[in-house]
């Protein structure tokens, strides 16, 4: 039986609350330029908002003005989104920390992740949200996907515990290498 094959991510949906709180959050917080609105073609009390998260794919919000922010965490459980990781530049994520403490944000601190570093903090309705930055850049013609299948590999041969700089940089020598 033939797989499907997957392509890329074409658009992420979330529930929310009021239009206000999303525009403040998706916008005016994370800086995801606003594209379109129009109403929920399935729900028609609902409306659809569309933003841009960096990459010209989209992040959706369906909204009602009936629903109300409720900013506790969402459930831990089988099924759920844990959170939502989006890429940000090496000159962006140092500045994080900082933008999210003037709007009075909490937020983890900077998480050293062997390949990454990431913030995490969550939005008004609860939703746990990671702001992820590489290490490192992919050699021309190859993906940041590559390098680290590539660095897995020799993580995997070396019995380290995760991906380090070291594997990183290994990887890129060898990707470039065979190119």
């Amino acid at each position: 039986m033939k797989r499907l094959q997957t392509q890329g991510v074409h658009h992420i949906t979330l529930i929310g609350a009021d239009k206000q709180t999303s525009m403040d959050f998706w916008e005016g917080v994370l800086g995801m330029p606003f594209v379109f609105e129009q109403p929920n073609l399935d729900v028609p009390e609902e409306n659809h908002l569309y933003f841009d998260p960096g990459d010209g794919r989209l992040v959706t919000i369906f909204t009602n003005e009936n629903r109300r922010p409720d900013p506790r965490p969402t459930p831990e459980v089988i099924g759920n989104l844990h959170h939502l990781a989006f890429i940000v530049s090496r000159a962006t994520y140092t500045q994080v920390a900082k933008r999210l403490d003037e709007r009075d944000i909490r937020h983890s601190g900077e998480i050293d992740r062997g390949f990454m570093y990431s913030i995490y903090f969550r939005d008004p309705l609860g939703l746990l949200v990671e702001l992820a930055c590489y290490k490192f850049e992919p050699p021309t013609h190859t993906t940041h996907a590559q390098v680290l299948a590539e660095a897995h590999r020799i993580r995997t041969e070396r019995g380290d515990y995760n991906i380090a700089d070291e594997h990183l940089a290994d990887a890129i020598e060898a990707l470039t290498h065979r190119r």
